[in-house]
């Protein structure tokens, strides 16, 4: 049994050594009940007061390397699971989350009791700044998890982050190297783990699908070497993060006033440059450089839009909004899925109905509040409890109160407030979306048509400036070798294939130059 300053007994299991160690063997060896009883074992040492900083952070350290294996796995099985199988989604992620919380809020409190105390040995002090690293790697991976879910992110979460980083500075370790965890990539500093948590923030992974946020993720932490911050604004510090102020970061415009000296002005640096070249490698050859991590293995297809997307947010110059927003208050109608879309408006699958009614779709559509419109797509609010499959790049059918027939669109963005209620930003693709039938052309120049038997949707009645017209269809039915048979209106058209514009789950959409064939 420890003996501690005073005599002072701590009632705790995890107070004498060799018991603690006895705790770790024994834990479970399904990853979920094993994490669960890791996340336990935390919170019980932060509520214990009596642990002394040093021996509270060796309690911490066991649980901590402990729990390294099984929440690698149970973060595998979140982003290969289904977002159908919504009771093993949530299982996965209220584990993982709740570990997160529970590890930063333990470091937190152990750099806490040595504030307060200015106790601690030597070996303690000599690791402040790798507790200190490791408190802002769990709060970043906290943060993660709170925007894989699209939700808001606790404003404690941002006071702890300026603080430890306050702290570091005034400390003055926030630059030194030191190894945060054992093994070839567990060396970096405060600073790093910092600009790790502001830059995720940075990257608007809220228009990102949950693997897309994972590689994301990943991608950030690689990079982050190359990352830049300082107390004034210039080249490659386009985002700020006042370190006092417990709000998140935010992007530096012309305008803005005078910052507080306790701004730090923040951006990719270096590592955008870096990043331009992985992309443009990658776009090359196909295939992921052997030296750039990214916690798995993935296709070059998946990486791409990623590295796309980082690129763009990383820039000092902020993506424009294409179209101006006007405010509204209305509803509009939503089917999901190319499935149900085409089943509504199909007139093959659903015999006379009609288009301008929207009462034929209501047995499967939703009803979501439109709160801003602009010729690109809608903003809107989703009432509660309702569309578990809301996802970014899903296909929905759109129709507002005042309008005459379906559209389609493309959820792009998706927020979820303090109140636990969704936003979602939606391209629209076209206001009119024609039902087709399609079908695998004899050949590009066929002199007779096929008899399509698939349902697609045509965006247009006319082609655009370059000939073409774009397409909807099922998944797996566009190939850049092959034209298609259409019949719109009892009228046959072959359509020969320009390019993919995007693959969705169960859609690709896709540009077509048009010729109408003779009857």
């Amino acid at each position: 049994m420890l003996s501690f300053l005073g005599g002072n007994k701590v009632d705790h299991p995890m107070a004498d050594v060799k018991k603690a160690r006895e705790i770790i063997t024994e834990l479970p060896g399904d990853p979920m009940k094993a994490l669960a009883e890791i996340t336990q074992w935390l919170e019980s040492l932060r509520d214990t007061k009596a642990f002394k900083p040093d021996r509270l952070f060796e309690n911490i350290d066991l649980l901590d390397s402990a729990a390294k294996n099984h929440q690698r796995k149970l973060a595998q099985d979140y982003f290969a699971t289904a977002r159908q199988q919504k009771f093993q989604e949530n299982r996965l992620w209220t584990s993982s989350f709740n570990f997160w919380k529970a590890l930063s809020e333990a470091y937190l409190e152990c750099v806490a009791r040595f504030e307060s105390t200015q106790t601690g040995g030597t070996a303690f002090r000599n690791n402040l700044p790798v507790i200190v690293a490791r408190t802002l790697r769990a709060l970043t991976l906290q943060l993660k998890w709170v925007l894989v879910r699209y939700g808001p992110v606790d404003p404690q979460v941002w006071s702890a982050i300026g603080r430890l980083y306050q702290f570091a500075e005034a400390s003055g370790f926030a630059a030194m190297t030191v190894a945060i965890y054992p093994g070839a990539h567990g060396g970096g500093s405060v600073r790093q783990e910092f600009l790790k948590a502001v830059m995720l923030s940075a990257s608007s992974t809220d228009g990102l699908s949950p693997i897309c946020q994972e590689i994301a993720e990943r991608a950030v932490a690689h990079f982050s070497g190359g990352f830049r911050i300082d107390r004034e604004p210039g080249p490659g510090c386009g985002y700020c993060f006042d370190i006092a102020s417990g709000k998140p970061p935010y992007r530096v415009v012309s305008d803005m006033p005078k910052a507080s000296s306790s701004a730090r002005f923040f951006g990719a640096g270096d590592a955008l440059s870096q990043l331009v070249r992985i992309e443009s490698l990658v776009s090359e050859t196909g295939a992921i450089p052997s030296d750039v991590h990214l916690g798995g293995f993935y296709d070059s297809e998946t990486v791409m839009p990623v590295l796309k997307h980082l690129i763009t947010y990383w820039s000092d110059n902020a993506p424009e909004r294409i179209a101006q927003r006007r405010k509204t208050a209305t509803q509009m109608t939503v089917l999901h899925s190319m499935t149900e879309i085409c089943a509504a408006l199909d007139p093959a699958n659903r015999d006379e109905l009609d288009f301008s009614d929207p009462g034929e779709a209501e047995n499967t559509a939703e009803r979501w509040i439109v709160e801003n419109v602009s010729d690109g797509g809608y903003g809107a609010i989703i009432p509660a409890a309702k569309s578990d499959w809301v996802r970014v790049g899903a296909l929905i059918g759109v129709k507002t109160e005042v309008a005459k027939h379906w559209g389609i669109g493309i959820i792009r963005r998706v927020t979820r407030d303090e109140h636990q209620q969704r936003r979602v930003g939606i391209q629209l693709l076209s206001k009119l979306a024609i039902p087709v039938r399609i079908g695998k052309s004899g050949g590009m120049f066929a002199s007779s048509p096929s008899q399509p038997t698939d349902s697609a949707l045509l965006l247009s009645t006319t082609p655009d400036n370059n000939g073409e017209v774009g397409v909807v269809m099922r998944d797996g039915i566009y190939n850049s070798r092959d034209s298609l048979d259409m019949i719109v209106n009892g009228k046959p058209y072959l359509l020969m294939p320009s390019r993919l514009t995007e693959g969705g789950e169960d859609f690709d959409w896709a540009m077509f130059k048009v010729m109408q064939r003779s009857s």
